[in-house]
């Protein structure tokens, strides 16, 4: 059983519990991919009055009460849940505590790459929903920081003689709407947006995984102290675009309905 299991999730927990001090400082991006995950509300008619926010990281819930929604944010962390302020509660994705036809809508943004079981998850998602409730998610999938995955090999393979799992693996797009299908949704849809990040420091791409919570958490990661040279010789590999290092965030936006009665 061990073996099927990809990440840690204590060190994902751990990871997210430091970053609820310091998600702020991401706080630009996090609520762009937001806004962009919502923006899909505004092509339904349907009215919605009761959503989860599942692991928001303090920007989706705000945006789902100004649409005039009640809002239970969830999310692994305790520290980064209580980041809401209003109702929320420390759940695990894998065993969420609520229960069936708990909410008509389920927002889960960049919160899901995470989790060992994400059929399972989404299966349990499902069964919160109220008959016609929708959910939207958004997940990093493959490409994401792929510049970053590149310069790091490279130089991994340089310094060390060797590679190991230093970011997350991330699934195929063509895979998104399959995996809603699969957990009982109906009219499945996976899209495709790219947000580039510039950084005029390429230090700060990793202070800001950091921030985020996003360090490497993989299961078979290397747990000794990596190479003095890995990093600045990984860093000065990363592709210039108008001078400044750049990465990529591919991030599938999905919706799936419950299906009605």
């Amino acid at each position: 059983m061990d073996s099927m299991l990809v990440f840690d999730r204590r060190a994902v927990r751990r990871h997210r519990d430091r970053a609820a001090r310091t998600i702020h400082l991401l706080a630009d991006v996090l609520r762009d991919a937001a806004e962009r995950l919502l923006d899909r509300l505004d092509d339904t008619n349907r009215r919605f009055t009761d959503a989860l926010d599942l692991g928001g990281r303090g920007a989706v819930a705000p945006l789902l009460r100004q649409r005039g929604l009640r809002v239970i944010s969830a999310d692994l962390s305790p520290g980064m849940a209580a980041l809401n302020a209003t109702a929320c509660v420390a759940a695990d994705e894998e065993c969420l505590p609520f229960a069936a036809a708990s909410f008509d809508l389920i927002v889960a943004s960049l919160s899901l790459h995470w989790i060992n079981d994400l059929p399972g998850a989404l299966l349990q998602l499902r069964h919160a929903l109220r008959p016609d409730g929708l959910l939207l998610a958004s997940l990093p999938v493959l490409g994401t920081l792929a510049e970053l995955r590149a310069a790091l090999s490279e130089a991994e393979a340089e310094t060390a003689g060797g590679v190991s799992p230093r970011i997350s693996p991330f699934p195929e797009l063509r895979d998104c709407a399959n995996l809603l299908q699969r957990a009982g949704f109906v009219l499945p849809v996976a899209d495709v947006e790219d947000i580039r990040l510039l950084y005029a420091d390429p230090a700060a791409v990793l202070t800001d995984l950091r921030a985020a919570g996003e360090t490497n958490a993989v299961r078979q990661r290397d747990r000794a102290i990596p190479p003095r040279a890995l990093f600045p010789t990984a860093l000065a590999r990363l592709p210039l675009q108008d001078g400044r290092v750049a990465v990529t965030l591919r991030m599938a936006v999905m919706t799936g309905w419950a299906p009605g009665r």
